[in-house]
């Protein structure tokens, strides 16, 4: 039995040293120079979005969460929540019982068993969710009971500590925080939240628009005031500082809807107009001192962008997504080149070296050579 359990093991080993290096291959034959890349899809090289159809075209998924080359959950429309283990080629349908009404944009998994999700929408439409066998079951520990709030995004720190973010109430954002893995939430004073801009909100479109990096810092992007802010907070939302960045704003559908942060102090930021007859420029912006100042990007993406996620173990490469495209940068955010037509709303890499994308029609798909 002992040398079983040694064969398992290292069979297990192998397969994911396999895995990660088909992805880092992948990864690397996409981050060459433009002029000898062919673009991401079939004939660009064999770097390409892989479909892994869960069988739902008619939700939208918004929320993802990857954890590693086999393990991704998604969340989206009609009260959908499913999981794969074995790289998108199967999936389970784990949707908690009775959400056929609500709409998932988040989803927040820390591995194959324990995922927390985020519903959206004006008062106990919004609520959250925690399964810990794999979504066979789920608790509710949160149901919003304030008419005027509107949860957008959930980010965690670590497996205990988190936050989820509602548009301003009683004109400040509102936070929700979590210290023993979303298993009961309380609602953050607002003293140290600066005051909203009228008319300024979050955007509930990837799952995105609250992110951490480290054990404190997190970020939260806005849009739909005069202009289109970054809030940042270094105690897990107690007190934050805003800093407003180049991406267009002044109008409800304009801003920042994604952010990325590979460290504590070099983030992205994507965004735009998501109106598909409207024009989306300068929707992209980079940061290299925590999020106090922000530079638009030299050459940014062609149009509206709603994802964004670092390439695992890279300092310079990163992914954009949209409804008209996929974007790479290799330059830490300041140009951007389009690689793929095909429409997603979310992405996200994992450090064993895989990414993964979701959006509208059931797409799912992962980076593949």
């Amino acid at each position: 039995m002992k040398r079983l359990g040694n064969t398992r093991r290292k069979g297990r080993t192998g397969r994911l040293v396999a895995a990660g290096v088909a992805c880092g291959a992948a990864l690397a034959a996409l981050t060459v120079p433009a002029a000898e890349a062919g673009p991401l899809g079939p004939g660009g090289g064999g770097v390409h979005w892989a479909a892994k159809d869960p069988g739902t075209p008619q939700v939208r998924f918004r929320g993802l969460a990857a954890v590693d080359h086999r393990t991704a959950w998604l969340a989206g429309t009609e009260g959908t929540v499913l999981r794969t283990t074995d790289g998108g080629a199967g999936w389970r349908n784990v949707s908690p019982p009775g959400a056929g009404d609500l709409q998932f944009r988040d989803v927040e998994a820390f591995d194959a068993r324990h995922a927390v999700v985020l519903a959206i929408g004006e008062g106990e439409a919004s609520r959250v969710y925690r399964t810990d066998d794999g979504g066979a079951s789920w608790t509710e520990p949160f149901r919003n009971t304030d008419p005027n709030a509107f949860y957008d995004c959930l980010a965690f720190f670590d497996r205990r500590h988190g936050l989820a973010v509602s548009d301003p109430v009683d004109g400040r954002f509102r936070m929700l925080s979590t210290s023993d893995g979303g298993r009961s939430w309380r609602v953050l004073p607002a003293a140290g939240m600066p005051p909203a801009l009228a008319g300024e909100a979050g955007f509930a479109a990837s799952g995105q628009c609250l992110v951490t990096s480290g054990p404190r810092d997190v970020w939260l992007a806005t849009g739909g005031g005069a202009h289109a802010r970054v809030l940042h907070s270094a105690d897990r939302g107690l007190t934050w500082t805003a800093a407003d960045t180049p991406v267009p704003a002044g109008d409800p559908a304009k801003g920042v809807f994604a952010l990325a942060f590979r460290d504590r102090t070099h983030g992205l930021a994507v965004g735009g107009d998501y109106r598909p007859d409207q024009p989306s420029p300068q929707a992209a912006a980079v940061t290299a001192d925590g999020g106090t100042t922000w530079t638009p990007a030299g050459a940014p993406p062609p149009a509206y962008r709603s994802g964004a996620a670092w390439l695992p173990h890279s300092r310079t490469a990163a992914l954009a997504v949209g409804p008209t495209g996929t974007d790479l940068t290799t330059d830490g955010g300041h140009t951007w080149r389009t690689v793929d037509t095909g429409s997603y709303d979310t992405v996200a890499c994992t450090p064993d070296l895989s990414c993964w994308a979701a959006g509208e029609q059931g797409r799912v798909a992962r980076l593949e050579r």
